[in-house]
Parts: C-alpha cells; structure tokens; sequence
C-alpha cells in the first residue's frame, strides 16, 4: 500500500466546541503527549493506501487521532485512523 503524500495537505483541527481545540493539539504536542502532523506524515507515507487530500485530527476517548482521506490510483477515497500518540495506523476504511 505504497502512496506519494501531498506536501501541503489541509489540515483541520477541531474547532473550540468540537473534541480538540487548537491550542489542545499545540499544547500536547509541545507536551510530547502527541507526535506533529509533520512526523506523523513522515512514519505513515509508506503505509498509506495513495495520496492525501485532507487532516484532521480529534480527540476520542480521552485519544488523540489524526484521520488522513486518502485517494489511490483509482480514486478511491480511503480514511485512515492513526494513533497520534504512537504514529500507529489503527484502521483504514473505504468510503
């Protein structure tokens, strides 16, 4: 599941009274509770099923995700669920 990684992706974060505002994401990254979408990009682009049109990241259960959309070869589109802590992919699902 090779795949090329778009260098400027949107990223969405959360908003204020969604699961993970902004200044959440920031404080637990600089906190190394949570790795940047940058190194997260970076451990995944093998593993990922084609290119990425869309970020973003939540928090569910007390857990930080990052969830890639992912387009292949044929235009599939593909959401990936990795584990922001870890860099772990934790569930791909076609759309």
């Amino acid at each position: 599941m090779a795949g090329t990684l778009l260098a400027a992706a949107p990223v969405a974060m959360a908003g204020e009274s969604d699961k993970g505002a902004p200044e959440a994401v920031r404080r637990a990254v600089a906190a190394g509770e949570i790795k940047s979408l940058a190194e997260i990009m970076a451990a995944a682009r093998d593993k990922l099923p084609g290119e990425v049109a869309g970020v973003k990241i939540e928090q569910e259960r007390g857990r930080w995700l990052y969830e890639f959309r992912v387009v292949d070869g044929t235009g599939r589109l593909y959401e990936v669920y990795v584990d922001a802590r870890s860099g772990k992919i934790e569930k791909i699902k076609e759309k």
